[in-house]
């Protein structure tokens, strides 16, 4: 099974190809920009002539569905929505995060990414399992159900952990396309692709404007 792999919930833009049945991946990977809108078609059609495939050759897609701020997950959503559309092939939705852990050390693990606004989206893992999250919290208010012994986080995110965090080994990492499809289940059907947004709403709403008493009561 030849399988695409798409992520847009970090600044990278994640794609990759992943051949289920020799192990072999090609991992195509944009560091550090915030423009997943223009550039994920255009790498996905890099990713497949680089592995001299076609669209027609995918048997499925797997997507990364966050957490994540809003535009950059949506783009992803989208886009691995509409290749599965177009091809008539499956789309499963993986937890970012999920993926991330896959990446690191099978032992306790804290996967943290940048929620921006001074936020961190956070999980924690221990073997195969997700023990607390995803949730959203700032680094400093971050309460861990278990000790951990390696963490991904954003570097510039790292010092801004709780003190008893500050000694545990860090890594900076994205998922990619190996540990995408590692999390997804390939042989279900998929679930409706549903993004994991986590963002506590910046609309409030208004408070009731007091009533003129130049307005007389009418009963109808």
């Amino acid at each position: 099974m030849l399988v695409l792999a798409i992520d847009t919930s970090t600044p990278d833009l994640v794609t990759g190809l992943v051949d289920t049945s020799t192990g072999q991946v090609h991992d195509r990977v944009l560091p550090g920009t915030r423009a997943h809108n223009e550039q994920l078609t255009p790498a996905v059609r890099a990713l497949l002539a680089d592995a001299a495939v076609d669209f027609t050759d995918l048997d499925a897609v797997v997507v990364g569905c966050g957490p994540g701020p809003f535009t950059g997950l949506r783009v992803g959503m989208a886009t691995a929505a509409a290749f599965g559309d177009a091809l008539g092939i499956p789309v499963h939705g993986v937890c970012s995060l999920d993926a991330i852990a896959r990446r690191l050390p099978d032992a306790r693990r804290l996967v943290a990414t940048d929620a921006r606004r001074r936020e961190i989206y956070w999980a924690t893992y221990e073997g195969e399992t997700r023990t607390a999250g995803p949730d959203v919290v700032k680094p400093a208010e971050l309460t861990l159900p278990h000790e951990v012994t390696v963490i991904s986080v954003p570097a510039h995110l790292a010092e801004q952990l709780p003190e008893g965090l500050r000694g545990v080994d860090k890594q900076d990492l994205s998922p990619d396309a190996a540990s995408l499809v590692a999390v997804a289940d390939l042989e279900a059907v998929p679930d409706p692709l549903v993004p994991l947004y986590l963002r506590r709403p910046d609309a409030k709403e208004p408070k009731p404007v007091p009533k003129s008493p130049a307005i007389p009561e009418v009963e109808l």
